[in-house]
């Protein structure tokens, strides 16, 4: 049926509509220009000129570096040539450049006075249908106010300061120890060489430094701990030292991580790094190790790109150890890399030359950074080298996180490869990993003894022989609004069982009477299963030592330092629902 005059007199407004872009460019809340390729300036919106205290008319049609010139009272200032600089990136790439944030003041008024102003900006290039940059999109952010109030805190961090300086002599100590403990290695291969007769003796002394080093690594884990939760109880105690407490728990993280670093060297190099196989997707094991290191790349200035096929990457492999490397080769690129550098991870597959070859996962990083001599690749594998000299303290670590790539990449039956054009040219480290048969996986039956956890509030039962890491574990615990009972012996953790009810027992395995498999096979002979929980918490957490937990009686096995992210995860998973844990601690917790 035609419409008549009134129906269309009612649609056609609606057909025609169409939003005003120049209205939404100017209404803007951030701060915008726009530059022609001779950067000259084109177009301002409102924001921009209440932000920087100009008019239009004094803007457009005018070089953007000769509208804001450097206060010539400042002979530091470098606000125009930061801005040439990467403004000048964007016209020969085509690509946006982000800028850290700049001291770039502006001038008061017609008196030449300058005001001191910081600003992030981000430049934009718009390109036309051919790919010919047109205009650059100026957008700036005026973080002044966050500057001064981060000045503000100077006495904070002053705290933070002596941590670091701490933690960094404890690091140079322990660097220098460990070229000791190198230096020795050298001396006994070569001694090896030279004495055949003696090749048993020195054989054993090698394995009796390598036990020394595996039972320092795993002595260091107790004191570690019983910091972490100190650090972890400050945190939560509340914030007038947000940064001095933010350095101690990263120095306690990166001694922690040097401390795993050793232990697992030394298992790598010597076959006794276990392997928890199962079938998986590469993509996803890379994807996560890469987004756990993106606040690490934020905080230092530093860019990740992440390459991923589209399909699947089967591997027979062990998700953790796999991620370990992922997160160690993109660490090695981070730390070798200067601010603003760019570390580049990329994972490809590559077919198989023939019927019984199913192909390979190439998992391959690189970075601009330092770069080093290409007649030391073959040597960065090793344990205690490091890509820099010596005395050289800008860049951290024990030269312990290749060797222990190269261990778990040669247990999953591949090469780790090293290159680099000379000092300055960055580096490449390529891995090779087979690919998994594509027979699907056999689906595992569902765990019968997972029942779930109903209590927001829980009645723990902490047997720990430490007394400053159960200290600090019952503070944390108590603050998440739990009932925390701690016992220092396997005999009292016993009594106290007997004594009442409890929902969870977190129990150390090396206690000075009773060993922890013996209790939770004591506790298993009384208690329910659907009602206790029993967790293990040791520094020993191989897979064949969480083999042995659970054959004992224990429902998990926990690694020391314990993670409180791990027990709620676990706690979440056996609840079947939202976490058990309170967000904030319940007035009247459920009984």
């Amino acid at each position: 049926m035609a419409q008549g005059p009134d129906d269309r007199d009612r649609t056609a407004p609606h057909a025609s509509a169409a939003p005003d872009y120049h209205a939404l460019f100017d209404a803007a809340p951030s701060p915008y220009l726009v530059l022609d390729p001779g950067l000259r300036i084109v177009e301002v919106n409102r924001a921009y000129l209440a932000a920087t205290a100009t008019e239009r008319r004094s803007l457009i049609g005018r070089p953007i570096l000769e509208v804001f010139p450097d206060d010539p009272a400042d002979p530091a200032a470098d606000g125009v040539r930061n801005l040439a600089r990467s403004l000048r990136t964007v016209l020969a790439t085509g690509r946006p450049d982000t800028m850290a944030t700049q001291r770039y003041d502006i001038p008061a008024g017609p008196g030449g006075a300058f005001v001191e102003r910081y600003w992030s900006p981000v430049n934009t290039p718009v390109l036309d249908g051919a790919g010919t940059l047109t205009h650059i999109i100026h957008r700036v952010e005026d973080v002044t106010e966050f500057v001064r109030v981060r000045r503000a805190g100077r006495r904070r961090r002053r705290a933070a300061a002596e941590q670091q300086q701490c933690a960094d002599r404890m690091e140079s100590e322990l660097f220098a120890r460990s070229r000791a403990v190198r230096a020795a290695n050298q001396r006994l291969r070569q001694a090896n060489e030279a004495l055949t007769t003696a090749g048993a003796a020195l054989r054993e002394q090698q394995e009796a430094k390598d036990r020394f080093i595996a039972a320092l690594s795993h002595e260091l884990r107790n004191p570690l701990a019983a910091l972490q939760a100190a650090g972890e109880l400050l945190c939560v105690d509340g914030p007038p030292a947000r940064e001095a407490l933010a350095a101690l728990q990263r120095q306690i993280t990166h001694t922690a991580r040097m401390t795993d670093d050793l232990l697992d060297a030394t298992r790598a190099l010597t076959g006794r790094l276990n392997l928890a196989r199962e079938r998986l997707d590469l993509r996803s094991v890379v994807t996560t190790a890469a987004e756990d290191m993106l606040p690490e790349f934020s905080r230092t200035r530093r860019r990740l790109l992440v390459v991923l096929p589209s399909g699947p990457v089967p591997v027979e492999g062990d998700r953790i150890r796999l991620a370990q490397l992922t997160a160690d080769l993109l660490n090695n690129g981070r730390k070798y890399t200067g601010p603003n550098g760019r570390v580049e991870l990329e994972l490809e597959t590559v077919a198989g030359s023939a019927a019984t070859d199913s192909g390979h996962a190439v998992l391959t990083v690189r970075d601009d950074g330092i770069g080093f001599d290409p007649a030391v690749a073959d040597t960065l594998c090793d344990a205690f080298v490091r890509a820099v000299p010596a005395s050289d303290t800008t860049v951290g670590g024990l030269g312990l996180g290749l060797p222990v790539v190269r261990g778990i990449v040669e247990l999953h039956g591949g090469t780790v490869r090293a290159h680099s054009d000379g000092p300055g040219s960055g580096a490449c480290f390529r891995i090779r990993l087979p690919l998994a048969s594509p027979a699907p996986p056999p689906q595992r039956p569902p765990d019968e003894r997972v029942t779930a956890l109903h209590h927001p509030s829980l009645r723990i039962l902490v047997i720990e022989g430490s007394a400053d890491l159960a200290a600090g574990h019952r503070a944390l615990l108590e603050r998440g609004g739990h009932r925390v009972t701690v016992c220092h012996t396997g005999l009292a953790g016993l009594a106290a069982v007997r004594a009442a009810p409890f929902d969870l027992v977190l129990s150390d395995l090396a206690l000075p009477d009773v060993h922890g498999h013996d209790i939770a096979r004591r506790l298993r002979e009384s208690l329910p299963a659907d009602r206790t929980r029993l967790i293990a918490v040791s520094g020993c957490s191989q897979q064949a030592d969480r083999d042995r937990s659970i054959r004992a009686g224990f429902d998990a096995h926990l690694a020391q330092p314990l993670s409180l992210t791990a027990l709620d995860r676990l706690l979440s998973d056996w609840a079947g629902g939202p976490s058990p844990w309170p967000q904030d601690a319940p007035e009247s917790p459920t009984p």
